[in-house]
């Protein structure tokens, strides 16, 4: 058998090829999946400590002030995921009245995850993943009304 001798070493350059080809499109589709990842886990949390924030303010304290120790919970979560709260993405509903026994509270958060590594330099709006959260809690049958006074 005669072994051509200008073919020698190209299986090492082709795998290195075809691995760089192949892993940095895995890499970043990891990144971008891992940055929604934490992004939903922090929606959930911080819908979640929103609600039982606005449910079990003390007596005598406003719904005012209950809706703003919800969005200081809610921001303290977002921010243990490193990811920004501004007060236009959480929303507070409650049913049919906030803190009324027999009352719910529904806490929605909307926010957009951005992809990974895209500069702003390409122009436009840049591409991002919208999430959405919500949590409800139950402000209870036998509980004194709140916020009254």
């Amino acid at each position: 058998m005669r072994r051509r001798l200008d073919e020698r070493g190209s299986a090492v350059v082709e795998f290195s090829w075809l691995a760089i080809l192949l892993m940095v499109p895995l890499v970043y589709v990891m990144l971008a999946v891992f940055d929604v990842q934490r992004a939903s886990y922090g929606a959930t949390a911080a819908t979640r400590a929103a609600g039982r924030a606005f449910i079990i303010v003390p007596d005598g304290v406003s719904e005012d002030e209950a809706r703003a120790r919800a969005f200081a919970a809610a921001q303290l979560a977002m921010q243990d995921q490193g990811l920004p709260l501004s007060p236009g993405q959480l929303s507070i509903t409650c049913n049919p009245a906030c803190l009324q026994p027999g009352s719910t509270v529904t806490v929605t958060l909307d926010t957009e995850v951005r992809l990974p590594l895209i500069p702003d330099a390409l122009g436009g709006e840049p591409p991002a993943i919208h999430l959405s959260a919500s949590h409800t809690e139950s402000y209870g049958d036998y509980r004194q009304a709140k916020g009254t006074g």
